[in-house]
């Protein structure tokens, strides 16, 4: 039973991940997770022979003989998350723990073409790789943030193709760019990718003590991705994403997967930062409202993420407030989105906030939720007046129901680092995180 193996493996290693470095022993794993002490015993062997758990010492005796603990080895496999909005895109690499190895941005158009930004996606996604070999060699001991120079990243590509076999894949459209797989690298990195030679492209080392070995090509599981809706993620393929038409029905899960030659999933921006917060916080029923470039709703309901039986739910946006209000990109006129953005853009964040406060009092009517959550670039620059406006209004509408109204607490990078969760969740049997709806 390959798939029951597997789900009782998930459960260890989430007990692992759980414990942290104090660790947990055989024992109580197997009290935790209901499985004999035998199956926890050969699931513990096959985990340390794979390098994803090792011994953290022992305890004291109480009687019997001393209880070895183990603990997960955060460095024995990583997760790409990538953020592609209209304007920016962000990719990250996070270890088993979910904590933060390395980060790029850069400019992006969304609208430059599908080929195009799968390219320059692919682009930076090794890139950020080559960023955490980097960031491990200096050794730092605190986030650090440098302009990255395109000639430091064609060497470091090339050290990285001759150690881990990197080698040159074939673009969407014929040519040659980096991938991933056997062989070696034969070029060096495109010119022509956005970002590459950029002074906005930026990196981010975090905490760059390493175990013994390095992030490798064996070592990523997979790249999440996140972008606006809609889309369907259970086929990866966008569709009329506002503002960008031209998405629509484009493959971008297959053309990203064949030129990565990793597994890629896609979701919608505020899903994939409502699935990193809905893991955090798990259990509780909560929308996260995402204001950047545009406005989307993230929903976690009873603990598990909500897409909705064509997985639309959470185009909140685009939810008409205001019939004769100013026309939208969706077609629609006086949008939340619409009505928010020409706020903003006018220097009424105030105003703003009182927009967002109406929907979200509409949501918290609608789903009964416990608590609104507010995030994304826009309600950064402006949070305290945000958290206060939004709240006021939900406040006011609730009917004598108390839902607190917070920033949420999703870490610097939290579309991107939820996107990362799309491929850790199930390795940590979190299988219900993503499969509601």
């Amino acid at each position: 039973m390959p798939a029951l193996r597997s789900y009782n493996a998930a459960l260890v290693l989430d007990l692992l991940r759980a414990a942290g470095d104090g660790g947990i022993s055989r024992l109580e794993l197997a009290e935790r997770t209901g499985l004999t002490p035998q199956a926890v015993s050969k699931i513990t062997a096959r985990l340390r022979t794979e390098g994803m758990a090792t011994e953290a010492g022992r305890r004291a005796s109480t009687g019997g003989k001393p209880r070895t603990v183990l603990r997960l080895v955060p460095t024995a496999a990583y997760a790409v998350g990538l953020h592609l909005d209209r304007d920016e895109l962000t990719a990250v690499l996070v270890d088993l723990s979910g904590a933060l190895v390395a980060v790029r941005t850069a400019p992006l158009d969304l609208g430059a073409g599908a080929e195009r930004v799968v390219e320059t996606a692919a682009v930076h996604v090794d890139a950020v790789r080559a960023e955490a070999l980097r960031a491990g060699s200096v050794r730092a001991e605190s986030v650090r943030a440098e302009s990255v120079r395109p000639e430091d990243v064609r060497a470091e590509s090339v050290r990285v193709s001759a150690r881990y076999g990197v080698r040159r894949a074939a673009r969407p459209n014929g040519g040659a760019g980096a991938g991933v797989g056997s062989g070696t690298d034969t070029g060096a990195w495109p010119d022509e990718v956005p970002g590459v030679r950029e002074p906005g492209a930026r990196a981010v080392a975090v905490s760059g003590t390493w175990a013994d070995g390095r992030p490798g090509v064996r070592d990523v599981l997979g790249v999440g991705v996140a972008m606006p809706g809609p889309l369907d993620h259970r086929t990866g393929v966008p569709g009329r994403v506002t503002g960008f038409p031209q998405w629509a029905g484009f493959p971008l899960r297959e053309a990203l997967a064949a030129r990565l030659q990793l597994p890629v999933v896609l979701d919608k921006d505020t899903n994939a930062a409502a699935l990193g917060l809905a893991l955090r916080c798990s259990g509780d029923s909560f929308a996260y409202l995402h204001l950047g470039t545009g406005l989307g709703a993230g929903l976690v309901l009873g603990g598990a993420l909500h897409r909705g039986a064509r997985t639309g739910a959470g185009e909140f946006g685009h939810q008409v407030i205001q019939l004769d209000g100013p026309p939208c990109d969706c077609g629609n006129r006086g949008c939340i989105e619409a009505l928010c953005l020409a706020a903003v853009a006018r220097g009424e964040p105030a105003e703003a906030a009182r927009v967002l406060g109406a929907g979200a009092a509409n949501l918290v009517g609608l789903l009964d939720i416990d608590r609104v959550l507010l995030g994304g670039r826009t309600i950064a620059a402006h949070e305290e007046c945000f958290v206060r406006g939004v709240g006021a209004v939900v406040a006011e509408r609730a009917r004598g129901a108390v839902v607190p109204v917070t920033a949420a607490d999703g870490g610097p990078y939290p579309v991107a680092e939820g996107a990362a969760q799309l491929v850790l969740a199930p390795v940590f049997g979190h299988r219900r995180a993503l499969e509601l709806g």
